[in-house]
């Protein structure tokens, strides 16, 4: 099938010779179609999952209208790449060890996933609608270093199409200074299906944007956030977090598991007040 879509694809853009962009684009558009209909042959994820993954493309949308360069493709295959490793490994329910459970019923878990290494999934159910966690974490995503104190700055330097975005990210330093300063380059696609809303990120290069001194480059894998109704109770939400960083430097595992399944628990805190001291109408403005 997919020798048949190539075969379709170069066929029908004769049109296109003179304009290799033209090409490129139609072609990418078939090939990721036909790839995200073979990903969906394996085992059954969960309902929110498999309607993400179902309706996704990998390039498609984003490419009808739009010419990209050839970096600008990278990303947005890079974004997808991300999504769709992360929600695999969200998928898999085997092998999750608890890590930490707050009375609230606030849940990290942990495990290692081969060729990724060890990730953390923050699980909580916060007291507003979807839509207001998505205004704070996606819309507003340059402003989440106003309540969120692990993290120094985050910005947007480079959007390409609709959901790809790529990002610059200082973090805080942590357990007592023994974390010190570490920033990230991160490319990012946030999409919504229906109900459900998928935000994910990986580590990405930037010319724009090298290594600073005195700052360790920290890489982000596979991560995404998963946000929708909580069943039965619509003005809530479910929040899930897949955690995967490499923090570099010289640091003891135990302090890197302490620190990352801490900032889960911490993230979810600040988040509530945050929602919290900001009214739906106050963040719309």
């Amino acid at each position: 099938m997919l020798l048949a879509t190539l075969k379709l694809c170069a066929g029908s853009s004769y049109r296109h010779m003179r304009n290799m962009k033209g090409l490129r684009q139609q072609a990418v558009m078939a090939i990721g179609q036909e790839l995200n209909r073979r990903a969906l042959g394996g085992p059954n994820p969960s309902t929110w999952i498999s309607q993400v993954r179902r309706r996704s493309s990998l390039l498609g949308s984003r490419l009808e209208e739009t010419l990209y360069s050839d970096q600008e493709l990278a990303y947005l295959q890079q974004g997808e790449e991300a999504m769709q490793k992360a929600l695999g490994i969200l998928s898999n329910q085997e092998g999750w060890k608890k890590e930490t459970q707050q009375d609230n019923g606030d849940k990290v878990m942990s495990k290692v996933v081969p060729d990724v290494g060890k990730v953390f999934r923050l699980e909580v159910v916060v007291d507003q609608p979807m839509e207001r966690l998505y205004e704070e974490l996606v819309e507003r995503m340059e402003a989440m270093g106003e309540w969120n104190p692990n993290v120094k700055e985050i910005k947007v330097l480079q959007k390409i199409g609709k959901d790809t975005f790529i990002t610059h990210e200082m973090a805080a330093e942590a357990a007592g200074n023994l974390v010190g300063p570490r920033d990230f380059v991160s490319v990012r696609c946030a999409k919504r299906r229906g109900s459900t809303c998928v935000l994910a990120g990986m580590a990405t290069d930037f010319g724009n944007m090298p290594e600073q001194k005195g700052v360790i480059r920290a890489e982000h894998g596979p991560t995404c956030m998963v946000l929708h109704p909580l069943a039965g109770s619509p003005s809530k939400t479910k929040l899930t977090w897949l955690l995967s960083i490499d923090l570099k430097g010289w640091l003891p595992k135990s302090i890197i598991n302490q620190v990352l399944s801490q900032t889960q628990v911490d993230f979810a805190n600040h988040l509530r007040r945050r929602l919290e001291s900001r009214p739906a109408s106050e963040a719309r403005c």
